[in-house]
């Protein structure tokens, strides 16, 4: 892609979820995170929420495609997050993104995640290089 990215552009959003039981317990399986949280709608309720939080990692792992939709010529070098509030099962999830920082070889990125309650639920960062040859 030959598009100048700037400070300050902004990636489309995508819509991610909603994520089921049966999505967070797979998703629980082959990770490895069994956390009874994410799974129990009781242990939830206990806690004060309406519905089990959607795992942070599964969430963080949603921006991949996104960021590779946006621009298949760089790749994901670095990516972290803050998990500030949770997104519950069954919430559609809105992911969105800004360029804080562009050079010709590196970009870095301020990432959002949103639930029902459209305030962050994850804010997080990327850093994406250029692929060689690109």
């Amino acid at each position: 892609m030959s598009d100048k990215i700037k400070i300050g552009d902004k990636l489309p959003e995508t819509v991610v979820g909603p994520f089921d039981a049966q999505a967070l317990a797979r998703y629980a399986e082959v990770s490895g995170d069994d956390n009874p949280l994410h799974l129990d709608d009781a242990l939830a309720a206990k806690i004060g929420l309406a519905a089990p939080p959607v795992h942070g990692m599964k969430l963080l792992a949603s921006f991949e495609p996104m960021l590779k939709k946006w621009r298949p010529d760089l790749s994901l070098v670095g990516l972290g997050a803050k998990f500030i509030q949770p997104i519950l099962r069954g919430e559609t999830v809105t992911l969105s993104g800004r360029v804080l920082r562009a050079s010709d070889k590196e970009i870095f990125l301020r990432l959002f995640a949103h639930g029902a309650a459209r305030t962050p639920g994850v804010i997080g960062e990327a850093t994406l290089r250029r692929e060689p040859g690109k």
